[in-house]
């Protein structure tokens, strides 16, 4: 499967904000967007009014660059969000959001979501004890995700424990964190979801 593999601060930077895509590094002074926040290449520093269509493609872009996808997928989930009853962004950000790790990002077992896409790739994560190794795997209300038991030692969730607390876990999902376990207690809402997006503008995009 296609990813991304070129420098990851660069997309912040092209984005002209924090996308948080490389967890506790974007916290931190050596944060790239701390020395240089102007967009990549010899004329970042320029500061020309963006087109509509312009601010469309930076929201659609910025939305792939927070979830990790290429947009072949990304494209796909706007095609289900589409056939799906409701507002079709808040949809698109719903499935997004629903997805197995991001799950893991949220209940703070993952301190980025490529962290937590590594963590599911590794079959260190059960859903209703089974193994699961899907990154994209869509979640259901009620669903229970854990950590293998033979798994918890591993020290990188000693030290993902370590900070866990100081995440807030969005009301749609219930951590027991000494368990290194979740449960999806409800689809959810567009306020639940702090994405820094405008869910319109994709849609407008893909519309044209």
């Amino acid at each position: 499967m296609a990813r991304y593999t070129g420098p990851v601060c660069r997309r912040c930077r092209r984005e002209g904000e924090k996308l948080f895509i490389k967890g506790e590094k974007c916290n931190k002074n050596v944060c790239p967007m701390n020395k240089r926040p102007t967009a990549p290449g010899q004329h970042g520093t320029s500061r020309r009014k963006p087109s509509e269509y312009g601010m469309q493609l930076r929201e659609k872009q910025k939305a792939k660059r927070i979830y990790g996808l290429m947009e072949a997928q990304f494209h796909g989930y706007y095609e289900k969000a589409q056939t799906m009853r409701g507002i079709t962004g808040e949809n698109l950000l719903r499935l997004l959001e629903m997805r197995l790790d991001n799950a893991m990002f949220r209940l703070g077992y993952g301190r980025s979501r490529t962290e937590a896409r590594q963590i599911v790739r590794h079959n260190l994560i059960m859903v209703n004890g089974k193994r699961v190794n899907i990154p994209s795997y869509q979640l259901k209300v009620g669903d229970v995700i854990e950590v293998r038991e033979k798994s918890r030692g591993l020290q990188r969730f000693k030290d993902v424990l370590e900070v866990t607390d100081s995440r807030i876990i969005p009301e749609w999902l219930n951590a027991e964190h000494e368990h290194l376990r979740g449960t999806v207690l409800s689809v959810p809402t567009r306020e639940q979801i702090t994405v820094p997006v405008s869910e319109q503008m994709i849609v407008e995009f893909y519309s044209k």
